[in-house]
């Protein structure tokens, strides 16, 4: 039996964590202590071990949650500032492997999360498709030729990462032998309807009236251009696991501007054939799929097959939990917004998400990426605390 203890009058007797200071623990070993009458033991594994993320996935006992935040690597980082005053440009900053990785490190060299992320952009596989686009200052994502009829979207050409993106892989295993396994390192891609989304609509868009015309008009175009983005992702995806990424997340962060029935049609489909087809190659590699505003489409996103369902802030986790079952790992769910709020507030959402997620297959994330202009120091006392939670096993 589970069960977890929290030393803290912010929240009731009867939440069920331990808070304690953050430790690093050298070798395995069991360190026995008394709650409440009760003697407990945590579990304490050694630094050599899998790494937590992964084991926490798998449903393996862990001691806390593993902890890693969506946009953790960039600019509310002072030291990122700094590099962006050198190398002013996107794709300057996330096309060279050098600087890919000293970006990807900063937040791990500082705060020491459970999951280092590629610094990247979904949108980097496009130049390599033949659809040229940027990434400017203020504006986001230009896409400079939407595709808008069948002979456009014959022009888009396989992707091929090796010859596209070779400082990708370069990158991965540059981290991977930096880290080792004190931390998991994350790649990630564009789901199909997100990336045709970027590209139809010419960049970001409100309404997203280009890509529905599309969809709703010449629908065997959009389901061409879906397919060859689903079988460009499934290559890209295994070149990020082979280059040294140990688990991948999945964006469909527009996917959500789809109703139900038309989610079936033009993203389900396509994010199921993606994770079928790489678990042919990479049975163990976990997919973590993330769609903003996905409360209306949770049970929809488990059917996807992935590993784990990563929630964003507007689902309760309890009842997220709830409805996706206990056999899928989640991730999630504090609202970025907190960490513009007091420590007492960041700490106490902090505890409300663990509690809710319960022990198992959690991973501790934000439900979104993290703010421009998020105090630094907050983000430290979010690590601070998600490390110092420790979950005890009842003898």
């Amino acid at each position: 039996m589970s069960i977890l203890q929290v030393s803290t009058s912010s929240l009731s007797s009867s939440t069920l964590l331990s808070i304690s200071p953050r430790k690093s623990p050298k070798s395995s070993r069991l360190i026995r202590c008394s709650v409440e009458g009760t003697t407990v033991t945590e579990r304490k594994l050694s630094a050599t071990s899998e790494p937590l993320l992964l084991r926490a996935v798998k449903g393996e006992v862990v001691d806390r949650p593993p902890v890693w935040l969506m946009r953790q690597a960039g600019r509310y980082m002072k030291s990122y500032q700094t590099l962006c005053e050198k190398y002013p440009s996107f794709r300057d900053r996330s096309e060279n492997a050098d600087l890919v990785v000293e970006i990807s490190l900063q937040p791990w060299k500082v705060f020491k999360p459970d999951g280092v992320i590629l610094f990247s952009d979904i949108l980097t596989p496009l130049s390599g498709m033949n659809i040229p686009f940027d990434i400017v200052k203020g504006k986001g994502p230009i896409i400079f030729n939407p595709p808008q009829s069948a002979a456009d979207v014959a022009q888009v050409r396989e992707f091929i990462p090796e010859e596209s993106v070779p400082y990708v892989g370069e990158a991965l295993k540059r981290l991977r032998n930096e880290v080792g396994n004190e931390s998991a390192v994350l790649g990630f891609v564009g789901a199909p309807f997100t990336l045709s989304s970027y590209v139809i609509e010419g960049g970001s868009s409100k309404n997203f009236t280009q890509i529905k015309k599309l969809a709703f008009s010449q629908p065997k175009v959009l389901h061409a251009l879906l397919q060859k983005f689903t079988t460009s992702m499934i290559t890209y995806i295994r070149y990020q696991a082979d280059s040294g990424a140990q688990a991948v997340q999945i964006f469909d962060s527009w996917a959500t501007e789809l109703s139900p029935v038309d989610f079936e049609q033009f993203s389900l489909p396509y994010l199921k054939q993606i994770v079928e087809a790489v678990k042919q190659t990479h049975p163990n590699l976990p997919l973590i799929l993330y769609a903003s505003g996905s409360g209306g489409l949770l049970e929809r996103l488990a059917r996807t097959g992935v590993d784990v369902v990563s929630l964003d802030w507007t689902v309760d986790m309890a009842e997220g939990r709830d409805r996706l079952g206990r056999d899928i790992a989640v991730q999630g769910n504090v609202d970025p917004g907190v960490l513009f709020g007091s420590k007492e507030l960041i700490t106490s959402r902090i505890h409300d998400t663990v509690k809710k997620a319960g022990r198992d297959k959690h991973i501790l994330n934000l439900g979104h990426g993290i703010k421009v202009g998020t105090p630094e120091e907050n983000v430290a006392h979010f690590f601070e605390v998600a490390q110092g939670i420790r979950y005890y096993e009842k003898e």
